[in-house]
């Protein structure tokens, strides 16, 4: 499994960057769900783990 999350990495504008379709899909969330997750709980999220 790690060298498929690995090959989903990319980079964009020299910033490492993980789609958040692709971590939906790796928890087996909907896309829309994990982004409901993560801005309710931003707390628990560290400041460069999103952007808007």
């Amino acid at each position: 499994m790690e060298a498929v999350i690995v090959k989903d990495i990319q980079v964009i504008r020299g910033e490492w960057v993980f789609f958040d379709f692709r971590l939906a899909a790796v928890y087996q969330l909907k896309t829309r769900k994990l982004n409901q997750q993560v801005k309710r709980n931003s707390e628990r999220f560290p400041d460069d783990f999103s952007f808007n």
